[in-house]
């Protein structure tokens, strides 16, 4: 079992019986509006996540997101939504302050 908690969205839970999937397809499956302006090809930083625990239950960083972090549009403890995978486990994220939408309300 998998489990996302997105911390600034007043700790929502977001549970998986199913491993191995995008962070990004698990949150927009639970109703949850995230940006993602190339649409979840690993081209922009929309998506990302800023990773407050829980990295060990990620895959590595793959390509695209060494990349982006390469040029320094991914800081340590961000990944892509769209290119991290979930293992099992879970992971507690927030949305970066950038990408926030102005229709939803944040808490911190």
């Amino acid at each position: 079992m998998s489990r996302i908690v997105i911390q600034n969205l007043f700790n929502r839970t977001i549970n998986s019986d199913v491993d191995d999937r995008k962070v990004i397809e698990l949150i927009h499956e639970n109703g949850i509006d995230w940006m993602h302006a190339c649409g979840k090809k690993g081209r922009c930083t929309t998506c990302k996540i800023i990773l407050v625990q829980g990295g060990e239950n990620l895959l590595p960083m793959n390509d695209r997101e060494m990349a982006f972090a390469a040029q320094g549009r991914l800081q340590p403890g961000e990944r892509l939504a769209c290119q991290a995978i979930l293992l099992s486990g879970e992971i507690l994220v927030k949305v970066a302050e950038i990408n926030k939408f102005p229709h939803i309300e944040y808490s911190e």
